[in-house]
């Protein structure tokens, strides 16, 4: 008998020795659909978090019944697979095969603990059409759910079905131990949505408030989950984020693709991350319409290594922080090794007056950029309309290097932007080895300083004056550093 390896691509290439398959059935579909997230009295919830940007799924307390499993064959090697369409999945793009998933997944997370693996498989060729599902764990063994084929939901808003959550689509919820693997597409399907007359490029004047729901869907959302691997797969055209982490640790990306059309509007993020620890997104592609990848509050540890952006979006984000006089804090993060390219942004950082916390210990190092707006930028008076007065608090950036950034930018806009609060300075800011040039023409336009204290370490282009320098500062940065003690 074969002996699997503990890790999870090994096991991967395992697969391929199987001969023959077994399939097992024991409980009833775990897997509930939510109803619609207004009506709150009468869903039981999970327990509630601090998440600002999003929240956490509802289970309606009503399952569907499964379809009749198929009959079960042996399997070889201690791996069970589970094909969707042994489950009565049709395959065509057009027949809704949500049952059909449920119960095959529920049987591989019911599978008997003596197996090491289960597998979910999304077969090759075919394209399978599912709506607003919650897959619920933790599950019996570790679970491949392996997207070889084409998962698509509902083509668009008006054909979303009544009572179904448009917020969010495919839902992992308490999952412990999971890789997302294959060579297939997640397809959000999401131009109807962003053709919705609510989103912010279909109202280019500003003129006139245009009415309708601006609901859309995330596509895949991970809540309150841990040990996640992704490889492989692609995920293109959500109508809002691709992939969210709520609540999430020990999380390792690798070889991921995320696609839309830089035309796609605002809140089209690559990746988002919140409230989680211990984020590993190496060596992927993501070009969208807005942030790459965004880094919200209560995120530490978070490595980011070998990353193409763009073309098109906002770049890379920390940020927003403190909307709505909120507190936040995020810390320990790293960005290496990547490429920016005809984006908004490069490295941000975005903060609303009015609220408390801290940024710190962030590193973005080695780091090409392409004709890039801003390539550099803080900015701690975000705001998305005309009335947002300054205000005393701020959250506090602090310790933050920026080193061997290199590349060319667009000249309507500084290639360094500090814009920092007038009452909570920006400190400790550390630049090394800067190379930015315009990508058009050969006048080079000075770096902005406001508010911003820190040290250049060496010779860079353009010239950096504009720090300030002042030890009490740079004290009362180390002293602050710390999110718990603001």
């Amino acid at each position: 008998m074969l002996k699997m390896s503990r890790d999870p691509f090994s096991r991967f290439t395992t697969l391929i020795l199987i001969t023959s398959y077994i399939f097992s059935y024991e409980t009833e579909a775990r897997l509930l659909h939510d109803n619609d997230m207004h009506n709150l009295n009468s869903i039981p919830e999970p327990p509630s978090s601090s998440f600002s940007q999003s929240q956490p799924p509802f289970i309606s307390p009503n399952p569907n019944d499964p379809s009749q499993p198929p009959s079960p064959c042996q399997d070889l090697d201690q791996e069970v697979v589970h094909d969707v369409r042994n489950y009565g999945a049709a395959g065509d793009g057009i027949t809704d095969d949500t049952d059909a998933f449920k119960t095959a997944r529920d049987s591989a997370c019911s599978s008997d603990e003596d197996n090491n693996v289960s597998v979910l498989l999304v077969p090759y060729g075919f394209t399978f059409m599912i709506h607003s599902t919650i897959f619920t764990g933790p599950c019996r063994s570790y679970q491949y759910f392996q997207v070889d084929g084409t998962i698509v939901p509902r083509d668009g808003p008006e054909s979303w079905p009544s009572g179904f959550n448009k917020r969010q689509w495919l839902v992992f919820y308490r999952i412990n131990g999971m890789a997302l693997i294959g060579n297939g597409v997640i397809d959000g399907r999401g131009q109807k949505w962003w053709d919705l007359p609510c989103k912010p490029h279909r109202n280019v004047s500003k003129t006139t408030a245009l009415t309708g729901s601006c609901e859309s869907p995330a596509a895949l959302r991970f809540f309150m989950s841990s040990n996640l691997s992704m490889k492989g797969v692609t995920i293109k055209n959500s109508p809002q984020f691709h992939m969210t982490f709520d609540g999430c640790h020990e999380v390792h990306i690798n070889s991921l693709r995320i696609t839309s059309p830089p035309s796609s509007p605002n809140t089209d993020h690559g990746i988002h991350i919140e409230n989680s620890k211990s984020i590993e997104i190496h060596n992927s592609f993501i070009s969208n319409g807005d942030d790459c990848i965004s880094i919200g509050s209560g995120s530490y540890n978070i490595d980011i290594r070998n990353l193409t952006c763009g073309p098109g979006g906002h770049g890379i984000s920390i940020g927003s922080l403190g909307n709505q006089n909120s507190r936040a804090c995020v810390s320990n993060v790293t960005v290496r090794d990547s490429f920016i390219k005809f984006s908004d942004n490069g490295v941000r950082i975005k903060t609303w007056q009015g609220g408390s916390g801290s940024v710190s210990g962030v590193t973005f190092d080695s780091i090409q950029m392409d004709n890039v707006r801003n390539p550099i930028i803080i900015d701690q008076y975000y705001c998305t309309s005309k009335n947002c007065p300054n205000k005393t608090n701020a959250v506090f950036v602090n310790d933050i290097v920026y080193q061997s950034i290199k590349g060319t930018y667009d000249r309507r806009s500084p290639p360094i932007h500090f814009g920092c609060s007038n009452s909570v300075p920006c400190a400790n800011l550390t630049l090394s080895d800067i190379d930015l040039v315009p990508s058009k023409g050969v006048t080079v336009v000075d770096p902005f300083c406001w508010n911003a204290y820190g040290v250049v370490d060496e010779f860079s282009v353009p010239s950096i004056s504009c720090l300030k320098s002042d030890s009490s500062t740079l004290l009362l940065g180390g002293l602050l550093g710390k999110c718990g003690i603001l």
